[in-house]
């Protein structure tokens, strides 16, 4: 740009000089007049807006003659303006202990009650019942109840959310995957009871109002513990890991101290991709300016160079890094957005343009720093091959399914000259050599069954409750879930048939670079969406030791914490949800003969996916089947990986009895060294 070395110029018939705006005499060296007491009220400036001045010979400038300029630099004595909306803002009046964090046994982060920190009581109860009371659990003899709406109460009561206030500042992996799944937690219970509505709010309300929040000090770069390439399916999701403060505005950003000045310097946007002239380049962006939208009346005006507009114009002088954000469209629902981590990127050239409202826009391009991992462009690059835009390169099969998924399975090596992995037949559920207990008789619902509804006879197994929220995704991990079968007289759509469905995601199984073929999908999946479930052979007295294709439920397996806490939703400790599995006797299922995708899933000792057993009602072979869900976000093209356990020996060998038969290669910085 004119007057900024090394900067390109774009010719512009709109073209100013922004300089003139940036190199205004600071208003902070300007001594403020006070009216007396004859004089009407003083005119109030509020930030961003101060009131004009004329101290220094010149008209108050502004870029487009509609506001003058940002006061960035007010007087020592009065703190600088805020112009992002400080994320404390969000906090409903609360008192937050910084406690210590929690002891073992429990994950990191994850908070204990002194009292109840938040009180959710059903709109409907009276003042005599108590918190949590109601709920049917198991099999109990549990009144018929509708289920009532929950109303989130903050209290000023004491909750250890287990993150420190050093913590909350600065973050790790191991904190901004806990604040998240923590999260997700509260929002999936949240909208079960709420039947979906509000879900996402409420939850984000208890969490900050309880500190369960990390990094919340801004920062220009990287931010710890998150990854390039990382997905949200909400901004307030990158807003409890200090990835981008606002819930509304594209542009964040921090004052720095210059001197005796202080000035605004961009940390990241978020693009939608939706204002004209938004590039889809994976390398590059060009980003509009905030600002200037219709107003009530439907007038649209020139933007100003304040805010977000010109803390990217100071980052551009600066050359620091900005984070950027892309905002898709979420395949799986109508009206959701998910925001990929696209990494840093730098501004290198600004310009005014005129838009399609006939007003001033701000455009910035910015360029993607070298040497990241690929994120946007992973996401871009699946859309075509979706589109048939462009063909999956090393496609060996295009199905290995055959047609028994109603979705298809690709079969790709980009590593070596393998053309598969060892025959078996593709079956998508299992295959019993004999039947193992008796049929049982289903629910008696006609149409879908609801939660609540004590009268059929899964939901009461399920404690009164649907244990998916919308059909597709696990709320919290039981002792066992209980599915409608075959002989349940309710639809095929009810929303308690979610294993018996097939794949809902398009699969890939690829090479991997040294521990054979894996399992990918080219769609993002949401945290407890169902995966798939373990097909195979079920045989109760199987031989395993030269079977590298067998789920034994008689592992060791790493324990976790994955529900939501009843003290941040109930506010009652007691109503917690165990996460340990009831199962009568272990399962045994093998997958080297006859099996499906989930064959491929490798092992890992930090893994994205789990398993939670499934007993499907009224089937001719009731069995215990494993499905598999997300354990947290994964984004499109990530290995999906799960724990295979580790076996117990007959003799302990370095004081130990587990031990497994393989040599771990899953790169995990949690890596055991061994499973199986």
């Amino acid at each position: 740009m004119e007057g900024v070395p090394g900067m390109n110029t774009v010719p512009n018939p709109n073209y100013y000089d922004k300089s003139i705006v940036l190199d205004v005499k600071p208003l902070r060296s300007l001594k403020p007049v006070f009216p007396n007491g004859n004089q009407g009220p003083p005119f109030v400036g509020c930030p961003p807006f101060g009131p004009p001045s004329s101290s220094t010979g010149h008209s108050p400038f502004s870029p487009f003659g509609a506001q003058p300029p940002p006061d960035l630099n007010q007087t020592q004595d009065t703190p600088p303006p805020t112009f992002v909306t400080p994320i404390q803002s969000y906090r409903p009046p609360t008192v937050v202990s910084n406690g210590p964090s929690t002891s073992s046994g429990t994950r990191k982060g994850v908070g204990r009650p002194k009292r109840n920190a938040v009180s959710i009581v059903p709109s409907s109860s009276s003042s005599g019942t108590k918190r949590g009371a109601g709920r049917p659990k198991g099999t109990s003899n549990a009144k018929k109840k509708e289920k009532t709406s929950l109303d989130v109460q903050v209290v000023k009561r004491d909750f250890d959310s287990g993150i420190s206030a050093p913590e909350r500042e600065d973050g790790n992996g191991d904190l901004v995957s806990s604040v998240l799944t923590r999260f997700d937690a509260v929002r999936r219970r949240l909208a079960q009871v709420e039947h979906g509505k509000a879900g996402t709010s409420k939850a984000a309300g208890v969490l900050m109002s309880n500190g369960v929040r990390t990094n919340m000090k801004k920062r220009v770069g990287t931010v710890p513990g998150i990854e390039v390439g990382d997905i949200f399916f909400s901004r307030i999701e990158m807003c409890l890991v200090g990835l981008h403060m606002q819930t509304m505005a594209g542009i964040d950003y921090i004052t720095s101290k210059v001197g005796a000045d202080e000035e605004p310097l961009a940390t990241s946007i978020v693009s939608s991709g939706r204002y004209d002239g938004e590039a889809q380049d994976p390398e590059s962006l060009i980003y509009s300016g905030q600002g200037g939208n219709a107003d009530k009346n439907g007038q649209a005006s020139d933007q100003k160079l304040e805010r977000g507009n010109l803390a990217l114009e100071k980052s551009l002088r600066k050359g620091n890094g900005v984070r950027v954000i892309r905002g898709e469209e979420d395949p799986a629902s109508k009206t959701g957005k998910i925001y990929i981590y696209d990494g840093v990127y730098t501004i290198s050239e600004s310009w005014v343009e005129k838009g399609k409202n006939g007003c001033n826009t701000f455009k910035y391009k910015l360029v993607r720093v070298p040497n990241q991992p690929p994120a946007f462009g992973i996401w871009k690059a699946v859309l075509k091959w979706k589109e048939g835009l462009t063909a999956r390169a090393n496609l060996i099969l295009p199905d290995i399914t055959s047609g028994v998924e109603s979705k298809p399975v690709s079969l790709v090596n980009d590593v070596d000259d393998e053309k598969g992995p060892s025959y078996f037949t593709y079956i998508s559920t299992l295959k019993h050599s004999k039947q193992t207990q008796p049929p049982t008789i289903g629910c008696s619902c006609h149409g879908s069954c609801a939660a609540g509804n004590l009268d059929c006879s899964c939901v009461r197994k399920n404690g009164g409750d649907l244990p998916y929220l919308n059909g597709v995704m696990l709320v919290s991990r039981r002792p066992m879930v209980y599915e409608c079968g075959t002989t349940c007289p309710c639809h095929a759509s009810c929303k308690n048939k979610v294993i018996q469905t097939g794949l809902k995601f398009r699969m890939e199984v690829f090479k991997t670079d040294h521990r054979g073929w894996g399992l990918r999908s080219w769609d993002p999946i949401r945290a407890g969406s169902f995966i798939c479930e373990y097909a195979g052979e079920v045989n109760l007295r199987m031989e395993q030791e030269d079977d590298e294709f067998v789920f034994d439920t008689s592992r060791v397996y790493n324990s976790f914490k994955w529900n939501y806490e009843p003290a941040l939703v109930d506010g009652d400790p007691s109503d917690e949800t165990p996460e340990e599995f009831n199962l009568p006797s272990p399962v045994l299922i093998s997958a080297k003969s006859f099996g499906n995708v989930a064959r491929f899933m490798n092992h890992s000792c930090s893994p994205n996916v789990m398993w939670q057993p499934v007993f499907v009602e009224g089937s001719g072979e009731s069995v215990v089947h494993i499905a598999f869900f997300a354990i947290r976000h994964i984004p499109p093209m990530a290995e999906l990986t799960y724990d295979y356990g580790v076996s117990l020996t007959s003799e302990a060998r370095d004081g130990s009895l587990l031990h497994g038969k393989r040599k771990c290669l899953c790169g995990s910085v949690k890596c055991r060294d061994s499973f199986g």
